[in-house]
């Protein structure tokens, strides 16, 4: 049995567990911009990610994240929060939310037609987008204004949660990695 000591170089070192949550962290914290702007990105797309814009929140979160001067690459990463897998009870629970301050049809009713449309979501045929977009349409300004108020309330209460916590992950990184660079020369 061949024993390091604890204090050895070949004792620190570990196999990574997520290499592809490693590389991502790496990815982060290389990117241009200051850490505001980065955790802005993160807030914009998670925003996003709550509205009923399906189809469109990418170029919505771009355009939010120019606006507000936030990394525009890092803001399109959190609006696959809301996917053809997601979709539904994303949606049903902004419904829900949205449903408190503008009347419509009964929650379960909502969710059912919501899972019907994200069925027809999970084919990912990019040629019948138009199809898949009027699943969400048919279901009615009765659904969708409820939505868009619930996705608005969620979606600003998660980007205000998501903010502070991108802030501090980016600045702790960096300093991690500036700490390294320093510990090597």
């Amino acid at each position: 049995m061949d024993h390091q000591p604890k204090g050895s170089r070949a004792a620190k070192k570990h196999p990574r567990r997520f290499p592809r949550l490693a590389r991502f962290l790496n990815w982060l914290i290389r990117l241009r911009g200051s850490p505001r702007a980065i955790a802005g990105g993160v807030a914009v797309g998670t925003f996003v990610a709550f509205t009923p814009t399906i189809g469109f929140q990418t170029v919505l979160a771009l355009a939010l994240a120019t606006l507000l001067n936030a990394n525009r690459p890092i803001s399109i990463i959190p609006t696959w929060i809301s996917n053809p897998v997601t979709a539904a009870p994303i949606y049903a629970f902004t419904y829900y939310v949205g449903s408190f301050f503008w009347p419509g049809p009964e929650t379960a009713t909502v969710a059912h037609a919501l899972r019907e449309a994200s069925r027809e979501l999970k084919t990912l045929d990019f040629l019948a987008l138009r199809r898949q977009l009027g699943v969400f349409i048919d279901l009615g300004v009765d659904i969708f204004v409820p939505m868009l108020i619930g996705g608005l309330l969620v979606g600003g209460m998660a980007a205000a949660i998501a903010y502070p916590l991108a802030l501090r992950a980016v600045v702790a990184l960096r300093a991690r990695r500036s700490r390294r660079r320093r510990k090597r020369r």
